[in-house]
């Protein structure tokens, strides 16, 4: 295997602007849910605090989160969780003026200077992402024995009859650990399953069919008379598609729904924050995103996603994330993270889909 992660480097609290750094300042919540005035936002980097001389790194970090202390330990919270009386660290600068470090190069990402967070990799149809796609494979087979890789959808991959069967293909082969998505892509998908198309059109030839407009609906409908997803599989005998190869190989995903929604399926979470919510536990652990088509969900997860991840041996290592997408807007949308871990991809999903399947050697 030739794919090796980037070492991480931790700063040097050796030096002068470590010794001399002010311990943190705190303040507690004046009530819950509100942090004090002078809080400190997170970003996706790694960042360390000055508590009683020591610095500590925030592990779980979040993108506009902030960093609360207790026990001996620096926790990262949602401000919206914050209870009465939790002690949040403050200060607005991220070169050890409060106590407050933030580590942009740990991954000797040389390129990150100056103002870090809002450093930018603008990438266009015009980029050449061959590269890019052998780093997926090696990545892909690194992250299999040794990572969680999160894949957030759009509802795209149903519309191709070749994208719902590759990606079928990377679930069963193992390169799949969740996925991401919306009430469109489940209901689709098991349209495309159930009655060969999806929105009435044909999944394979596009053609409409007679009253299509109607079988999103009827799926749906079927899916509700028998209480959940699985249910439906097992008694409407459905043997294929991206849902289908989720349930069967058990592994998890979490549907968020929008105002918008027909139905919606029986998993689909209704409430925005309960979704979120849900979708965290995964962001959690992954160590590898790829987000497809769908630029809500992929800035969602996109702001859920630090750029580090820190593992049970205390290693630090690198998140990577990708965001694919036809539209140069999405994907540079997602790839101004200030990382070079966040790359953008320009191209169709459906055949980006394809080609990493075919690329990691699963063939139909």
């Amino acid at each position: 295997m030739s794919f090796e992660l980037r070492k991480y480097t931790a700063p040097d609290f050796s030096q002068p602007m470590f010794q001399n750094a002010p311990n943190v300042v705190m303040e507690p919540a004046p009530m819950d849910g509100v942090a004090p005035m002078t809080y400190h936002a997170l970003s996706i980097f790694p960042e360390y605090f000055k508590v009683d001389g020591k610095w500590l790194l925030a592990e779980e970090s979040r993108m506009d989160c902030v960093p609360m202390y207790k026990d001996g330990k620096v926790y990262v919270v949602e401000p919206r969780w914050l209870k009465k009386g939790d002690l949040v660290i403050c200060g607005r600068t991220e070169r050890c003026e409060d106590g407050i470090y933030m580590h942009a190069n740990g991954f000797d990402e040389s390129s990150a200077a100056g103002d870090t967070f809002a450093f930018r990799t603008n990438r266009s149809r015009e980029t050449a992402f061959s590269k890019d796609y052998d780093e997926i494979y090696d990545l892909l087979k690194y992250e299999k024995d040794h990572g969680y890789v999160v894949w957030v959808m759009g509802p795209a991959f149903a519309f191709d009859y070749d994208a719902r069967e590759a990606f079928s293909r990377l679930v069963d082969g193992g390169y799949v650990d969740c996925v991401l998505a919306g009430n469109a892509l489940a209901t689709h998908d098991l349209e495309g399953a159930y009655l060969k198309t999806a929105l009435g059109q044909d999944i394979y030839t596009t053609k409409n069919q007679p009253n299509g407009h109607y079988n999103h609906l009827d799926t749906i409908n079927r899916v509700r008379y028998h209480g959940s997803i699985a249910n439906f599989i097992k008694e409407e005998k459905i043997d294929n598609g991206i849902i289908y190869s989720l349930e069967k190989n058990n592994v998890p995903y979490v549907l968020c729904g929008s105002i918008r929604d027909d139905g919606p399926l029986p998993p689909v979470f209704g409430d925005v924050y309960q979704g979120a919510a849900e979708m965290r536990k995964h962001v959690s652990k992954a160590t590898t995103v790829i987000c497809m088509a769908t630029m809500l969900h992929s800035i969602a997860t996109g702001n859920m996603t630090p750029s580090f991840r820190v593992l049970p041996d205390g290693t630090v290592r690198q998140v990577y994330f990708y965001c694919v997408d036809i539209a140069e807007f999405t994907v540079n949308k997602l790839a101004d993270r200030g990382s070079l871990a966040a790359k953008g991809i320009v191209t169709n999903v459906q055949d980006f889909v394809v080609n990493v399947a075919d690329g990691l050697g699963l063939r139909k």
